[in-house]
């Protein structure tokens, strides 16, 4: 009974932000990046999508105020629809930079290809380094170049060393549960943008609205799906 208590009361804590209609492959409302590192990543993605059919996206706010990055991350894929409908091959790269947490989010499609270890992989050897250094470009360039390449098939996972006096943590197995159950209760109930549920106003900060780099060709969804696939990770 307290567990279910949990879950009811875990659902009315985080006010979730507001979730933006992107309309550019790379969108920061942080002020972090300059315009041409921005139009050289927006470049890089929209080149990747005419040539593979696959959207990559990322995306940069200060803060979730606490709102799970795991559900958030969802409802930017779902409502930007990321990928498209036939092959549901779209991926987000999102960061909550004030909060250092970042998330991988995979489409149906690409989860054979962008299985969840990888993607924690991606995360904590390509991506995390560098934010530590308060590197944000070359981060996500990196990422970006891992993503291309795991989508290709030609990333591998590194091989790491773990203490094995470590506990395992359960943590994530709990909140996959909570996570389904959230997401039953979610379709049964009122349906917001993106289809799920929503709370509070938006608490990304920075900017109200995504970067515009003038003639270049914008993003647009093409209707693709999430599942909830992909990981989540910190520096």
């Amino acid at each position: 009974m307290r567990f279910f208590l949990f879950i009811i009361f875990s659902f009315q804590i985080f006010a979730q932000p507001e979730v933006p209609l992107l309309k550019q492959y790379a969108n920061d409302f942080t002020n972090t990046l300059t315009s041409n590192q921005i139009q050289t990543l927006n470049n890089r993605l929209r080149t990747f999508e005419d040539t593979t059919s696959t959207q990559l996206v990322v995306l940069m706010i200060a803060t979730l105020n606490d709102y799970p990055i795991e559900y958030y991350s969802h409802e930017v894929a779902q409502k930007n629809k990321i990928g498209t409908k036939e092959n549901d091959n779209g991926a987000l790269l999102f960061i909550a930079k004030n909060d250092r947490k970042l998330r991988i989010e995979v489409g149906y499609g690409l989860e054979g290809v962008l299985p969840d270890a990888l993607a924690s992989s991606i995360i904590r050897n390509e991506i995390a380094p560098h934010f530590k250094r308060e590197d944000f470009y070359q981060g996500i360039t990196a990422g970006i170049n891992a993503i291309i390449l795991a989508v290709a098939g030609e990333y591998k996972i590194r091989k790491e060393r773990y203490d094995d006096e470590e506990e395992p943590n359960i943590f994530p197995i709990i909140f996959m549960i909570i996570f389904g159950l959230w997401m039953l209760f979610a379709r049964g109930g009122r349906r917001g943008r993106g289809g799920l549920i929503y709370w509070g106003g938006f608490g990304g900060g920075g900017r109200s609205g995504g970067f515009s780099s003038g003639g270049f060709g914008g993003f647009s969804g093409g209707g693709g799906s999430f599942g909830g696939g992909g990981a989540s990770g910190s520096w």
